[in-house]
């Protein structure tokens, strides 16, 4: 079976749509302890991590692990800790492109395989009076960078180079191809 190590609902909504049966089951991990990488290099450890948090007690399963970072001039915009945090980083991605590192990592048995996929995402210039609606609405606090694009935070995206499902947290045409190509997974 396939293990989503993940509560993600927007995770767990693009896995849904290989039509592959799987399960969730989060990972614990300490993520905290994961500084002073790349972007890059940040989704691939902490996918990683969670794959194999859950593959370690699971070995017959497929696990499937996944991270997502927005930066901005190489700066990692995490999920935002406050509101004037969540303010200062839509501020900070008003009018500019920034980054969406989206990483995964598939585990079974022995063997992992990570990926990472890197998106150039575009915002229009955000006023004062749209960032304050945009933190009313409350959908800022729990996403990397501070916006989630399938919900209102679209609204501020004027562009997008890549696979628009990694900016929502999975690139799910890798992980498609990873599970067929890697494990012999098939629709």
């Amino acid at each position: 079976m396939l293990l989503l190590a993940s509560l993600s609902p927007r995770r767990k909504e693009l896995i849904s749509r290989l039509g592959i049966p799987f399960g969730v089951l989060p990972a614990d991990v300490n993520e905290e302890g994961v500084t002073g990488l790349s972007p890059e290099e940040t989704v691939r450890v902490l996918s990683k991590m969670k794959a194999q948090a859950i593959a370690k007690d699971h070995p017959e399963d497929i696990v499937l692990g996944a991270d997502t970072v927005v930066a901005i001039d190489g700066q990692i915009l995490g999920k935002p800790h406050s509101e004037a945090h969540a303010r200062e980083m839509l501020r900070m991605l008003g009018g500019k492109s920034h980054q969406v590192f989206s990483g995964f990592t598939i585990c079974h048995k022995d063997r992992c395989v990570s990926r990472v996929a890197v998106c150039d995402v575009t915002f229009a210039p955000l006023g004062e009076e749209e960032i304050e609606w945009y933190l009313s609405s409350g959908e800022p606090f729990d996403k990397a960078g501070a916006y989630g694009i399938q919900g209102l935070g679209g609204l501020f995206v004027t562009g997008i180079t890549g696979d628009y499902n990694a900016v929502v947290g999975l690139p799910l045409q890798q992980v498609y191809r990873t599970l067929k190509e890697e494990f012999g997974v098939t629709l």
